[in-house]
């Protein structure tokens, strides 16, 4: 796999999560003006149960699709009608359930909202071989064009409904339509269909890779929706729309970021699973590019969220703020984590993998169940504890696997990490100059990019000098 290849599916990647990013980014801006919190705690808690639901729609088949180096015709197929089957089985389970968890919860639109938003699983079952069949081949362009065809049309679908006062159901019908018209998109762009066959040694041979993975997937979305679920019970609604709220914002540049290249990284590293000293060059390079461009992001969202929470989103969402700030130092460390999972699910160690997972979800239960009645904000704060101890834990098995071990990883990162912080020492302090709020943000944007980009050029960063060497390339191959 050629640099230039990996790099064209890296730039498609990103330039769908970031165009339908952007374009949720501003509807969300838009429906946060014309729509209560209560309506997006109600939402969350529902998206909650979907989020888990979705894990099971995958079972880990799909990575273990892309893991496997000869998967043919039979394996697509294979994993086509079981997911669907299995899809179809999960939806009734969540109709008969809701009104359940609707009276546990005491909301009672709840039921009704789960149920229909829960429909997008179905759909996700269709779409999710064409995406493992897209992500294998590298054909990350069609996914430009399905996700951002879904993303606008329900843009337009949820702002006209807010705006004839739908409340909550306007955020209902803008998932459903985007997941619908995205696998409607892929479907017609992609050209793989299922063949009418299934083999059960086929299903068994992947099943044994993929069933670690989604007990693995399973724990991590459950730890990482409990706190809303244990915000909704024994809080308030509001008080879990503040907290998601305060983690749209580093959310949509996380994903971005991380997921472009998540999901290109473990193809590329299982195409050269055999080389290990290959695996590791790409693993390191993954981790050094993606801090370089994850720490200043995080550090600079962090540095100028209050001006941009009153100018973007109105002072009612102030209470937010906190909650922002502490998810910036959060997700600034997860291309860290991705870079070093995804080597450990290309070497094939699925076992590992599921390892990993249980010790880190027993370290941070621990923490939860010590901070959940202090309060949602020492909730928030016990998330720095265990990134850091989930960073330390992630990498450890690369030390003997790649021997590349986490002092080195920190010794990589650092540069990036630290003049990140320089930035956002001079960025913070300007929100003091009595100017429009709207104004403070354009300066401290304006200088926090000239700052990095300067500071990287004095100090000859690897990552700045790599993209550098690139852009020069492209723009000279171009100009030819």
């Amino acid at each position: 796999m050629n640099n230039r290849k990996v790099l064209t599916n890296l730039l498609w990647r990103f330039a769908e999560r970031s165009g339908a990013q952007i374009v949720k980014f501003i509807v969300e801006l838009i429906l946060a003006r014309l729509l209560l919190p209560d309506d997006y705690g109600l939402i969350a808690l529902v998206t909650v149960f979907i989020t888990i639901s979705n894990v099971f729609v995958d079972s880990g088949l799909g990575n273990a699709l892309i893991q496997k180096k000869d998967a043919d015709q039979t394996d697509f197929s294979t994993v086509f009608f079981f997911n669907v089957i299995w899809c179809v089985v999960l939806y009734g389970f969540i109709f008969c359930i809701a009104p359940y968890i609707s009276k546990f919860f005491s909301q009672p639109e709840f039921t009704a909202v789960l149920r229909v938003l829960g429909l997008q699983i179905i759909i996700s079952g269709v779409k999710n071989v064409q995406q493992a069949y897209v992500s294998k081949n590298f054909m990350f362009k069609k996914f430009f064009f399905a996700t951002l065809g879904g993303t606008i049309g329900a843009a337009i679908i949820g702002i006209w409904m807010a705006y004839h006062g739908a409340g909550v159901w306007a955020l209902v019908a803008q998932q459903l339509f985007n997941v619908m018209t995205d696998t409607i998109i892929l479907w017609s762009t992609v050209k793989w269909r299922p063949s009418k066959v299934f083999s059960w040694e086929r299903f068994k041979g992947l099943f044994s890779y993929g069933w670690k993975l989604l007990a693995s997937s399973l724990l991590e979305a459950i730890y990482n929706n409990i706190r809303q679920l244990i915000i909704g019970r024994i809080y308030s609604s509001g008080d879990l729309a503040f907290y998601n709220r305060g983690k749209q914002f580093p959310d949509f540049i996380t994903s971005n970021v991380n997921s472009s290249i998540d999901s290109v990284l473990l193809p590329t590293l299982a195409s050269v699973q055999d080389k290990k000293d290959q695996v590791k060059i790409i693993t390191r390079r993954a981790i050094k590019m993606s801090t370089y461009l994850m720490a200043p992001l995080m550090i600079g969202l962090a540095s100028v969220a209050e001006p941009m929470i009153r100018v973007i989103l109105t002072d009612k969402w102030i209470p937010a703020l906190p909650y922002l700030r502490i998810f910036c130092i959060t997700f600034m460390f997860y291309p860290l984590h991705t870079a070093n999972l995804n080597a450990i699910k290309a070497l094939g160690r699925s076992d590992l993998f599921l390892r990993l997972e249980i010790i880190k979800k027993i370290v941070g239960i621990i923490v939860l169940l010590l901070t959940m009645n202090l309060g949602v904000l020492v909730m928030a704060y016990s998330l720095l504890f265990t990134t850091l101890t989930s960073q330390v834990i992630n990498s450890w098995p690369n030390r003997k696997l790649l021997q590349y071990g986490y002092l080195e990883q920190i010794k990589d990162i650092i540069p990036n990490i630290l003049l990140a912080c320089v930035m956002g020492g001079i960025v913070y302090p300007i929100k003091y100059i009595h100017l429009n709020n709207i104004v403070i943000l354009l300066i401290q944007i304006c200088v926090g990019m000239s700052v990095y980009l300067l500071g990287s050029y004095i100090f000859g960063l690897e990552s700045f000098r790599f993209i550098l060497r690139i852009i020069l390339s492209y723009v000279k191959r171009r100009s030819n």
